[in-house]
This record gives C-alpha cells, structure tokens and sequence, in this order.
C-alpha cells in the first residue's frame, strides 16, 4: 500500500518568498528520511517554497483564472511530502510518529488510490490499460534518470 504523508506547517501560508528551515532542522528532517530510505519504504520525497511563491488555477465558469500567491484565505498548506509503501495505514502512522516535526507541523497521511481499488464501472478495462501504461512510462523515464 502506498501512502502519502503530507507535511502541513502552522504559518508557512504567511511565509515569504525563498523561507528555509534552518540547518538544525535540516539535519533532524534528512536523519528521519535516511530512516525512511534504510528501512526501504520511501519512493519519493520534496519541500515545497511557500505559497507566496506559488499559483492557484480555478475554474469558475469553466474558464481557468490564475491566482498568485500568497493566498489570503488559506489556512493550512502544504510545506512537503513522503511518498511511502508500507503494509498498512498503521505502519504508515507509526512512520509519521517517528517524524522530527514541531509543535507548529501536522502530519496528514492519505492512502493512495491504486487502480485496483476502482470498480470496472468507474474504470473500464480499457481506461484502466492506458493508465497502466502511463504510469509503466513514467516509471521507465524516472528509471533512466
């Protein structure tokens, strides 16, 4: 099962452009993904620059409208995210317990949507075969990185 831990830091939605952590929490947060790495359940991890730096693209009326950050009605944000393959949502927390994160930081953890769990209804054969391959392509090209 793959799940994904999403870093949420009380604040960041107000940080300014190019805001770093400092180098002590630098150092816990590579020590906790070197654990992640050894333990062999990380595939994937980033930080994300704070919104003052990023865009949000709605669709009201159907027609897509930009809108640069920061933005004024967020309250929460993502600061970064794991990408974890564990056996169960229970292994997934007890990664998240392990996490050097602050009083300030919350950890969401969601499941990962697999194919399989859509129902032939949602995702016929055929829709389900292309998406198969995308994901074998992108795969293929993180492979030859």
């Amino acid at each position: 099962m793959r799940f994904m831990m999403l870093m949420i830091p009380k604040g960041y939605e107000k940080a300014a452009p190019g805001a770093m952590p400092d180098a002590k929490v630098i150092a816990a947060m590579m020590k906790y993904n070197e654990e992640l790495q050894k333990a062999g359940v990380l595939l994937a991890l980033e930080g994300l620059h704070p919104p003052s730096m990023g865009a949000r693209v709605s669709f009201p009326g159907g027609k897509p409208k930009v809108t640069d950050g920061p933005f004024a009605e967020a309250k929460e944000v993502l600061g970064g995210y794991w990408m974890i393959q564990v056996k169960s949502r229970e292994e997934a927390i007890e990664w998240a317990k392990r996490c050097p994160a602050s009083e300030n930081e919350t950890i969401e953890i969601r499941q990962v949507q697999e194919l399989s769990d859509f129902p032939a209804e949602n995702l016929p054969p055929q829709l389900g075969a292309r998406e198969q391959q995308l994901r074998d392509e992108l795969e293929g090209k993180a492979a030859k990185r």
